[in-house]
């Protein structure tokens, strides 16, 4: 009698469906990642003739009620009070000595408040930047 041999019958794993799914997830996430919105808070900016070309690293957000945000990178803004706004920008000029700070003020806010902003710029020689929207007549 003969002996059978038992042939192991290995499964065969096929990668079209992993490289599928794979370029389902990468459609999801370019299509998703451009409806996220930069500023998460609501700022309603004043009209410019010009957009500046700096990319602003940091990023100083003043609402309406006059709430401080600061963010820096893609980091998500955090609420700061004034007080704690210098060192904020210390921190943020150590990790990136050539930074710009783009500064989102309301429409709405005096502008005595921009200003505190400017001079705690000025003091520390950091480089401002101020968004504004662009006309709507383009």
């Amino acid at each position: 009698m003969a002996l059978k041999r038992r042939q192991k019958l290995s499964p065969a794993f096929s990668m079209a469906s992993m490289t599928d799914l794979i370029f389902l997830l990468l459609i999801f996430f370019m299509i998703t990642s451009t409806l996220v919105s930069p500023n998460a808070i609501k700022v309603l900016l004043p009209q410019g003739k010009q957009q500046t070309s700096a990319k602003p690293l940091t990023r100083v957000i003043i609402d309406k009620e006059l709430n401080y945000y600061g963010g820096f990178g893609n980091e998500k803004e955090q609420r700061l009070d004034l007080a704690a706004l210098t060192p904020f920008l210390q921190d943020c000029a150590e990790r990136e000595p050539e930074m710009y700070v783009a500064l989102y003020a309301d429409e709405t806010v005096p502008y005595g408040e921009i200003v505190k902003i400017l001079n705690i710029a000025n003091e520390n020689k950091f480089k401002m930047v101020l968004a504004t929207r662009p006309p709507e007549n383009y």
